[in-house]
């Protein structure tokens, strides 16, 4: 099996979350928590997904889409985590963590997204 290269630091960031939320859903199984896990780990990998995607969108404009996508699913990921710590379900400790690569992450995103429509959607 090989690996696919990851390059940039989007790519690796987004991997890393996503691995990070396979663990973390794996540990909300162990409380019997499956709904709101359940869409913690479809959003929270959904968003490695779409970066890779990205890097064969058909346009710049697909591109921007693709990673728009992306940051649309780290703000539910953000939203799924919020509901998580509030409902006694993660810890405080747990919460920040996994909240503050989240955010790192959107701001990647919103970075990588602006600089490509001042380059190339004027």
């Amino acid at each position: 099996m090989s690996d696919m290269k990851l390059d940039g630091p989007v790519q690796i960031k987004s991997l890393e979350y996503a691995i990070d939320i396979v663990i973390l859903y794996k540990d909300l199984d162990l409380k019997r928590e499956w709904i709101m896990s359940k869409q913690l780990l479809r959003s929270g990998t959904a968003i490695g997904a779409l970066v890779v995607e990205s890097e064969h969108a058909e346009s710049k404009k697909d591109f921007v889409h693709k990673l728009s996508i992306a940051l649309k699913e780290a703000n539910e990921t953000s939203y799924w985590l919020m509901l998580l710590y509030k409902t006694d379900y993660l810890a405080k400790r747990d919460f920040s963590k996994h909240n503050n690569k989240v955010d790192e992450l959107k701001r990647l995103l919103i970075s990588s997204i602006k600089t490509t429509k001042e380059r190339y959607l004027k």
